[in-house]
């Protein structure tokens, strides 16, 4: 059976993503407006190539086969078709198919010793085919490849406009790596992030029914006899292969629901298309909503369907009560408990961004509570149930009269605790604007008319909008309204109005003070909100900048912990796992005190990576609450809350969002300081590794072959001695000598190079002459450049430098001995000295250059490190890798500098002494001169 995901492109899932918890007002299009986001990816769609992934529920079931067998339908096609990488396993069929392919050489990586091979990246972008095959997607690249896994070797191919077909069995997904690791009991270690199979334009699952599967096994056409039965026992059970059959076929349907819902987005279709059910309940903040959630999640089990519950902010939440805010924030968690999405809405008017978001999202389905307004205000405001089955279309509305508790049924909520507070002092205030515009109105009405006095009025009215709500706004426009007739309207300072112009322009005035000072204050709660929300996104980002800016792990848990207590107004402790426990590793205010109901808390909300202790359905009876740092990989540590307020949840909607935005930063941030020491550890695990095996290396090659030549002249003067001529007992006894010397040095540089890297190296310097330590270590070579030639340069006024004598005749000897090995005999050998910029202030250059084949560019930085050997081609040339690292040890603890470099030519090498002047010797010179 063969199920095909084609043609829509790109993943927008906005209910599918558990991060979404709110839409931002420029993402909600508008009716008929194609998405922005689906339009986006689309474009960028068209500048890559295409993926087409063939999905399997286990190996086996013939993707490979599949594959070539598309790419040989491409090629009947007229498409320029090449296998970048294909592992037939032994399988007969599958190496038949592959006959007949380009197939474009692998690549060989070597690998602790091994040579491994991978596909050749450089080598199919060179030569650019239409469509590339490439076999197991989750597979992972030998160490030192371009890229540590297949998967990104794949995408830089689409990047640069090459179509890919590509093999992934279903237990590669990380997100389902858990539930295959629980129905197989085998842990699959090589994974894929889901975003790959989103990425993919075309997913084909390649489905067997288990007997045919098994069938195939015991056939041996998927492994070898052996392998098969312990497979057939451990792995390719009946019952593994139906759950693994299942969880393929329910990707696949998901990416084509995503792709669909890209699709209508992309066209400005608003849907519903019924390809999928999807629920939407709407939730607000009365406690008869948690009915509704509950209805609408067993709606969602039984329909087998994704579900959201939304609620729709809009001006009116400004006003709510706490214990109305934390009734909806129990609503919204009790949605996320029950495998919902909890998202909020901002908006004008609640039906409205239900219809947009049900449309945008191919919702279905729509639960709403039933109306609880007076029939008789139906005729005026229609609820929103009713705008909602106007509106819907051909989406369900679902009407269910909820559950709502009897008062006092809410803990630690009573009724009074939802009407507004009564701030004495803005009505106080209210009355003190009046009395200004009663005095302003005094002094004017010698110039203006009556009826234009009205708007001094109007002005104390908007004052106490702006600056109180519309509560005080109101008191003041009656007060305003009593005061204009009581001091302006004939006959004065009476409430009597004689003339009925006066009488309308007072209910005028009623009427424009009442809305003005609704509308602004409206618009004065709207932009709190705004202020608000600027506020909070400016700390975010000052958050997420001082993050970037911090090296160490101690600084990221400290500004973490004291942007959560100033930003959610709680108390905060960070805890970090430590020799397979959790600990305290930062508070604010600092508190590393835990008790025993803290710490069950906190390690149980580590190891399951959910919400633990108050306020959660686990362990409620803790101090804090504690919330798991995660990343995409899994959880990096823990937050615990806990502040003074003792009823109600512990974080608000708009705080618990907060929260997960910097809980989100500070994962990563944490995340990305382990994993910089994770790298610097494996860094020097794999240079310790590679030390480790040059030792042994340079051990059984550079001590074995003169311990031999050794053991092998001395028996041999041993058991011949007397048949031997004196000629012969000479060359064997210098063959002795030779060897033991070479013996002797292999050791002390072994010995050298102990002393520097364990920083034991103290020299003991003092001014020497350059010209009398060449000729020491000169001396010393001659043996080794008896088949050289050697030519000296060095000045007679060369200022002396501060060394010691003997590392710095050590140096010259190494670099000497380095000459001779590699320059051919009869060449010569030079050495230079010289003063740069000068005798009076410049630094002493010592230079031995040779006539050998050079150094190649790539190893010019490296041929310095410890037991680091010159390649030349597929060879390591002879020698232990100590000597010019000895070299660099020994100049830079006396204060110099050492380079290597080539001549201009490329006919040798040129190793550079960098020595700095004793300022000693330029204070002398520098007075010989003024002396002049």
């Amino acid at each position: 059976m063969q199920l095909v995901a084609p043609g829509m492109r790109g993943p927008l899932a906005p209910t599918a993503k558990k991060e979404q918890h709110r839409m931002p007002d420029d993402n909600r299009e508008q009716a008929g407006r194609p998405s922005p986001e689906a339009l986006l990816e689309k474009a960028r769609a068209e500048t890559r190539g295409r993926l087409k992934i063939f999905l399997g529920a286990a190996p086996g079931v013939g993707k490979t086969y599949e594959m070539l067998a598309s790419g040989r339908a491409k090629i009947a096609d007229g498409v320029d078709v090449v296998v970048g990488v294909v592992e037939t396993h032994g399988r007969k069929e599958t190496q038949a198919m592959l006959a007949g392919f380009e197939i474009v050489p692998r690549v060989a990586v070597d690998y602790r010793g091994r040579r491994l091979e991978e596909m050749d990246i450089d080598a199919i972008i060179a030569r650019k085919p239409d469509l590339v095959l490439v076999d197991e997607l989750a597979h992972s690249n030998a160490e030192g490849s371009r890229h540590p896994k297949r998967y990104l070797d794949v995408k830089e191919l689409l990047d640069r406009g090459i179509d890919v077909y590509s093999t992934l069995n279903i237990q590669h997904v990380e997100s389902l790596n858990d539930v295959v690791s629980q129905i197989t009991r085998i842990r699959v270690r090589e994974t894929v992030p889901d975003k790959v199979i989103d990425m993919a334009d075309d997913v084909e699952i390649i489905d067997l029914t288990p007997d045919d599967l098994i069938k195939r096994l015991h056939d041996g056409k998927v492994y070898m006899a052996n392998t098969a039965e312990r497979a057939l026992t451990n792995y390719f059970t009946p019952g593994n292969l139906t759950a693994l059959r299942e969880l393929a076929l329910r990707r696949t349907a998901q990416r084509v629901d995503d792709q669909l819902l890209n699709h209508m987005q992309a066209h400005a279709i608003s849907g519903p298309w019924a390809a999928s059910e999807r629920v939407l309940v709407s939730v607000d903040h009365h406690p008869a909503s948690a009915s509704l959630v509950r209805y609408a999640a067993r709606m969602a089990s039984r329909l087998r369907a994704p579900w959201a519950a939304v609620y729709v902010e809009t001006n009116r939440s400004i006003n709510l009560s706490e214990a109305e805010r934390d009734t909806l924030a129990a609503n919204l968690r009790l949605a996320e408990q029950l495998g919902g999405e909890a998202i909020t809405v901002p908006g004008r008017e609640t039906s409205e961004e239900l219809i947009r978001y049900a449309a945008s999202n191919n919702v279905t389905h729509i639960v709403i509570g039933a109306p609880k307004q007076p029939t008789w205000r139906e005729w005026f405001s229609p609820s929103t149930a009713d705008l909602l089955i106007r509106k819907a279309g051909d989406i369900s509305v679902h009407v269910i009269s909820g559950d709502e508790p009897k008062a006092g049924a809410q803990r630690g909520v009573k009724a009074a605790a939802a009407r507004p507070t009564f701030d004495l002092r803005a009505y106080l205030l209210a009355i003190v604007y009046v009395a200004i515009a009663l005095v302003a109105g005094i002094v004017l009405d010698q110039v203006l008319d009556v009826r234009n006095l009205a708007l001094v009025f109007l002005m104390a009215v908007l004052t106490s909008a702006v600056l109180h709500g519309l509560r005080p706004a109101l008191f003041s426009c009656l007060l305003g309204a009593f005061a204009f007739n009581f001091f302006f309207l004939p006959p004065r300072y009476t409430l009597t109005i004689s003339d009925p112009e006066s009488v309308l322009a007072l209910f005028f005035f009623l009427g424009v003070a009442i809305v003005a000072s609704n509308l602004t204050a409206t618009v004065q709660r709207q932009a709190s909100a705004a202020r608000q929300r600027a506020r909070t996104t400016e700390d975010l980002y000052l958050f997420s900048k001082k993050l970037a800016g911090t090296g160490t792990l101690d600084d990221v848990l400290w500004a973490t912990a004291f942007q959560l207590a100033s930003m959610l107004r709680v108390r905060v402790v960070l805890l970090l796992p430590e020799n397979g426990t959790i600990a305290v590793r930062a508070g604010y205010p600092p508190d590393d005190t835990l008790d025993d109901a803290d710490i069950a808390a906190a390690r149980w909300a580590w190891e399951h990576n959910h919400a633990a202790g108050r306020g959660a359905d686990t362990l409620p009876g803790a101090k804090r609450l504690y919330v798991p740092l995660r990343t995409g990989r899994a959880a990096v540590g823990v937050i615990g809350l806990d502040s003074d307020r003792r009823d109600g949840p512990l974080l608000t909607p708009e705080q618990q969002r907060l929260l997960d935005a910097l809980a989100d930063q500070a994962a990563l941030a944490i995340e990305r300081i382990q994993l910089v020491a994770d790298v610097d550890q494996a860094k020097l695990a794999a240079e310790a590794d590679r030390l480790r095996s040059a030792l042994l290396t340079s051990i059984s090659h550079d001590l074995k072959t003169p311990l031999a030549a050794v053991l092998g002249a001395s028996t041999t003067l041993r058991d011949y001695f007397a048949s031997m001529s004196e000629e012969d007992r000479k060359d064997l006894l210098s063959t002795v000598v030779d060897e033991s010397e070479r013996l002797n040095r292999f050791i002390a540089n072994l010995l050298d190079m102990t002393r520097i890297e364990s920083g034991a190296m103290e020299p003991n310097s003092a001014l020497h002459d350059v010209g009398d330590i060449v000729g020491s270590a000169l001396r010393r070579a001659a043996k080794i450049l008896s088949h050289h030639g050697v030519h000296v340069t060095i000045p007679a006024d060369l200022p002396t430098v501060r060394v010691d004598p003997v590392l710095f005749e050590q140096v010259l000897f190494n670099l000497i001995d380095n000459a001779a090995k590699y320059a051919p005999e009869g060449s010569t050998v030079e050495i230079k000295g010289w003063a740069n910029n000068g005798i009076v202030t410049g630094d002493v250059m010592v230079q031995v250059a040779d006539s050998g084949p050079g150094i190649p560019d790539d190893d010019l930085d490296r041929v310095f490190d410890t037991f680091y050997r010159v390649r030349k081609g597929d060879q390591v040339r002879a020698g232990t890798g100590l000597g010019l690292s000895i070299c660099r040890g020994f100049v830079e603890a006396m204060g110099g500098t050492i380079t290597a470099a080539n001549r201009p030519d490329r006919s040798g090498a040129v190793f550079t002494i960098r020595l700095p002047r004793p300022q000693e010797i330029t204070n002398d010179i520098t007075k010989l001169e003024d002396m002049k």
